[in-house]
């Protein structure tokens, strides 16, 4: 993406960190739609005045505590199931356990129950984040009907793929046992694949329309020859150049290279579409590009699989160290029974929050790389830098957070170290 706004999507739900569809958070501008001129400019270096410059502050500091609270709050709940709840012996297993005696059904009634349990509990800060804050900063259009709508969409999306992939991964570690870490690994990774496939026509169709913007309209004229040219010699195939309809429920815009093979599109939100300059489209489609030049999408599908190796492999380590706690005794051919399922996903989720800084690290230095092939193959510097300044205020994003919140936090470089690359060049 050309831009991401580093907390969760607070126009859909704070509980969205994973949301395939990571859209920008931007805010109200003039009255009359567009975005402030850059002659504006203030000591930020980003165009902004310094009231915007205070509003994107308190906002992104507002957007950091609601994101750590609900960090916390999975955290706090999983414990809570995993060492006081969900616990081999106590009220709620023996429940299960006088249910049935199919293991597959166990296993998906504690996920019933942790997945609802965690909607719950997780509501209102997912309503305050996703509808109270943004239309508090001018950022939602979307009246509350809409926004329950998109959340329960995500919701029911989560369920399904929870459904269908947690019994999956049980099922390999039943039949592989000692080995199931390698085996889900791999299964994980060519899951990653296939939603890779599926995400552009199948699931980003759920929460935005799309149009394809065909060559022959003589509109698009200028946008597709400016796609043809910057494409020439990359080896980049895509399926079409899309506009996606965010206007009616978010100021916000976005542009991302989606897809796998021949599934692979550009998408251009419409307010980007509507507001910036065509140069200014083009060093945003030339930034995507970058990331078909760099394989950034393949490299990333394979940073899934190792990190997936190696948190699997901790995961078994620590489960069967839980057990041996408990003097649960494993049947080889079986494996971890059912009731593990709150304490895997409290493993996983704190192995994933370590890992957060690494993954923040790598997502930078590729939208670091995207940035200079951006300058270097359009020499638009003053384009370059008016669409982030631009960005910058649609956004109400903190051109220059503190370095603590960027390294845990950021996978996109700071506006300000963003136009500062291009003054340097």
């Amino acid at each position: 993406m050309i831009d991401d706004h580093d907390h969760p999507d607070r126009a859909d739900s704070a509980s969205e960190n994973e949301s395939a569809d990571k859209e920008l958070a931007t805010p109200r501008v003039a009255d009359s739609g567009r975005a402030p001129a850059a002659s504006h400019d203030s000591a930020s270096g980003t165009g902004m005045t310094s009231e915007q410059l205070a509003e994107a502050k308190e906002y992104g500091r507002l957007g950091l505590i609601c994101d750590l609270m609900g960090r916390g709050l999975d955290l706090v709940y999983l414990a809570a199931m995993a060492f006081f709840i969900a616990v081999p012996g106590g009220w709620l297993i023996n429940r299960i356990d006088a249910l049935t005696d199919v293991e597959t059904i166990r296993l998906i009634v504690l996920l019933c129950i942790l997945v609802l349990g965690n909607m719950a509990l997780s509501f209102p800060l997912a309503f305050y984040t996703g509808h109270v804050l943004e239309h508090r900063y001018q950022l939602s259009r979307q009246s509350f009907a809409g926004w329950l709508w998109r959340y329960a969409k995500w919701r029911l999306l989560e369920i399904a793929l929870m459904g269908a992939l947690i019994p999956g991964l049980y099922w390999i570690i039943w039949l592989t046992g000692s080995w199931w870490w390698l085996v889900g690994a791999v299964a994980y990774f060519f899951v990653s694949v296939v939603l890779g496939r599926l995400f552009p026509n199948v699931i980003m169709p759920l929460f935005h329309k799309f149009e394809k913007l065909e060559p022959t309209d003589p509109k698009n004229t200028d946008l597709m020859n400016r796609m043809k040219r910057l494409a020439a010699g990359t080896g980049l195939s895509i399926e079409g150049v899309y506009r996606m309809e965010m206007s009616e429920e978010t100021a916000k815009g976005n542009a991302m290279l989606a897809g796998l093979g021949q599934t692979r599109r550009v998408i251009l939100g419409d307010n980007l579409l509507d507001e910036f300059s065509p140069e200014e489209i083009e060093v945003i489609m030339a930034h995507e590009i970058g990331h078909h030049v760099y394989r950034h999408i393949t490299k990333i599908i394979f940073g899934v699989l190792f990190v997936s190796l190696a948190g699997f492999w901790i995961c078994d380590a620590l489960l069967l160290g839980w057990l041996r706690s408990l003097d649960v005794l494993l049947a080889t051919a079986q494996g971890f029974p059912y009731y593990t399922l709150p304490m895997f996903l409290l493993i996983m989720t704190l192995f994933g929050l370590l890992i957060g800084p690494v993954h923040c690290a790598v997502s930078r230095r590729f939208e670091r790389q995207c940035d200079r092939y951006a300058l270097d193959q359009t020499g638009l510097h003053d384009a370059y830098r008016s669409a982030f300044r631009k960005l910058s205020i649609l956004n109400k994003d903190d051109p220059d957070p503190h370095s603590l919140e960027v390294f845990m936090f950021h996978d996109h470089p700071p506006i300000n170290e963003r136009i500062a690359a291009a003054d340097a060049s």
